[in-house]
């Protein structure tokens, strides 16, 4: 059984869960990842084949994480897909398949890590995205789902507030990855996808967009209770500055 703080990091194949877990286990975590389509880790950290939108899924992987280690001190619920749509045009499966992972999935693992949480007086840390403050067009229902997590994280903060268990949501803005490439195809540059992350990169405050290591320290701070012992229901904005414009500007 281990000894070391036990975190469980979802959407672990990820590029921001991958970088996620090599913090983590860089500050002295022992690290589970959770992914439905894992691919081998560049760290020591295991990940198991979870599907997040499934309960059974979910509840299974609780089981075997608390058997094995003994304890959790921190879930990171990072696992996310999005939809480039018109939220008009946004089909039925679409609809539900976003919602269900981004959503939905978070409340299930909330649900099943809930008690080895409360022993630990661990945290959880929920990544949104700073279209739950403002959006784009065709990205309604990824935006709809992410403004829900931050519900989510209120509720369950004050909730699990009384057991000792913090929750906190971090929303990034712009992170260099296949994801954000994939996102600025809802607003095609003529000059190429380069000129298009150019073109975001000159729009941010600090000119730059972040590198998956920046989100993964800023969840550190907040799953780390030495580090953020009094946080609780807060949302951490890592944007390098975006939502200071005003759009009309």
């Amino acid at each position: 059984m281990s000894q070391s703080r036990v975190a469980v990091v979802t959407g672990a194949s990820g590029t921001v869960g991958r970088a996620t877990c090599s913090v983590l286990e860089d500050a002295g975590w022992r690290v589970v990842g959770w992914d439905a389509r894992p691919s081998k880790s560049e760290s020591n950290t295991r990940v198991m084949e979870v599907d997040v939108s499934s309960s059974a899924s979910v509840n299974a992987a609780a089981t075997e994480v608390v058997q094995l280690h003994g304890r959790v001190d921190a879930l990171v619920n990072n696992a996310a897909v999005q939809l480039n749509a018109a939220l008009l045009l946004t089909s039925d499966d679409d609809w539900a398949r976003v919602l269900q992972n981004n959503l939905t999935g978070a409340f299930y693992c909330i649900r099943a890590m809930a008690n080895p949480l409360r022993e630990a007086g661990g945290a959880i840390v929920n990544v949104s995205s700073v279209h739950a403050v403002a959006t784009s067009a065709n990205a309604g229902a990824y935006a709809i789902s992410k403004t829900a997590l931050v519900g989510l994280t209120r509720a369950t903060a004050l909730e699990l507030g009384p057991s000792g268990v913090r929750c906190n949501a971090v929303l990034p803005g712009a992170i260099d990855s296949p994801m954000l490439r994939d996102g600025l195809s809802r607003r095609s540059d003529p000059d190429g996808p380069d000129a298009a992350l150019d073109h975001l990169r000159n729009r941010t405050p600090l000119r730059t967009i972040a590198a998956p290591l920046d989100i993964a320290r800023s969840i550190l701070f907040l799953a780390d209770t030495e580090r953020s012992p009094f946080v609780t229901g807060a949302c951490l904005v890592a944007d390098g500055g975006a939502l200071l414009h005003l759009s009309t500007e």
